[in-house]
């Protein structure tokens, strides 16, 4: 069993707590044990602080970067090897008309060029790495993905 600790601290107090829906930020920090905070917020449709991640991007993030751990590991056990990859990622999120929502679908969009291996080989490893990924595995919405592969040389 692994444990993920995580702190979060609302600093969104401006003098009178939340006796009103406009008279708090919703700004928090997000920290762990030896790692540095992350400044987040609500998404800025949601009074957040448009210049702070908010728990929406922050579960894009989570399923981009699983998918790209595990792909990259699946790529060096394979004979595959990648000079770069960046996903474009996208989630998209529905609200219903009490204000409570979910996700409906996480896009991950990444470009990788690799410099040696099979080019169907990379790109079928897109498909393990999704089958892989804990957070992926752990969603009740689907996450698909639309990986462009090429070849440096």
């Amino acid at each position: 069993m692994h444990e993920y600790p995580v702190t979060i601290t609302w600093t969104g107090n401006n003098g009178t707590g939340t006796s009103g829906y406009r008279d708090f930020s919703r700004d928090h920090i997000v920290s762990a044990d030896g790692r540095p905070d992350i400044l987040a917020t609500s998404d800025p449709s949601f009074r957040g602080n448009p210049e702070r991640w908010n728990p929406e991007q922050m579960l894009v993030a989570a399923l981009s970067d699983c998918h790209m751990l595990w792909y990259l590991h699946l790529c060096a056990t394979s004979g595959v090897i990648v000079e770069s990859y960046v996903d474009d990622a996208i989630g998209y999120m529905e609200t219903d008309k009490s204000g409570a929502g979910q996700f409906t679908e996480v896009l991950l969009r990444p470009k990788i060029v690799i410099s040696g291996g099979s080019l169907d080989t990379a790109r079928e490893l897109h498909a393990k790495a999704h089958e892989m990924c804990f957070i992926a595995r752990s969603v009740n919405f689907p996450v698909k993905h639309e990986p462009q592969v090429a070849s440096s040389s």
